[in-house]
């Protein structure tokens, strides 16, 4: 079997649960911040959002420099609404699991860069940049995004299993 077939369910599991969690934020909350340092619940929600983004940059380019020499750094998009943030999740999923698809293996085992200011950050195959920047870390952050829900007294709706609102 393809690694990109291997990989498919995981992320379509993934990312099925990362849009439950995110229709779920309410946007009389989207400015909730658990702490000063934290992102209020609508940009965090929208960082999940963007990530299938790296996904796509992951396997169309052989590099990312968030602040390459001589060129504009890297921005976030801003929050528009929680509403808008579950639309573009769609869309760059939908892009992220295209490409995927399509890769094949020797595509998946290329090297890839993570830069910043030209020096490198680190350098992994894109399968593993696949499952550490783009599953895992969206995974991490959907996490957090459960804990504002939660603080915010939405229930959550079921992930791996059934929560204590289920």
């Amino acid at each position: 079997m393809p690694i990109a077939q291997a990989l498919l369910p995981e992320f379509d599991h993934e990312m099925a649960g990362t849009r439950a969690v995110l229709e779920r934020i309410p946007e009389a909350k989207v400015g909730f911040r658990p702490h000063p340092k934290s992102w209020t619940l609508g940009e965090l929600g929208l960082h999940l959002a963007n990530l299938p983004t790296w996904a796509t940059l992951t396997l169309t380019r052989p590099e990312l420099d968030l602040a390459p020499p001589g060129g504009p750094p890297f921005t976030s998009p801003k929050f528009e609404s929680a509403a808008a943030s579950v639309r573009l999740l769609d869309k760059n999923v939908a892009k992220a699991r295209t490409l995927i698809a399509g890769a094949t293996d020797a595509d998946l085992m290329t090297m890839w860069s993570l830069k910043n200011a030209g020096a490198t950050v680190f350098t992994l195959p894109r399968l593993a940049v696949l499952r550490s920047m783009v599953l895992s870390h969206m995974i991490h952050h959907r996490g957090q995004l459960t804990v504002y829900l939660r603080m915010c007294d939405v229930p959550l709706p079921p992930i791996y299993g059934s929560t204590a609102d289920t």
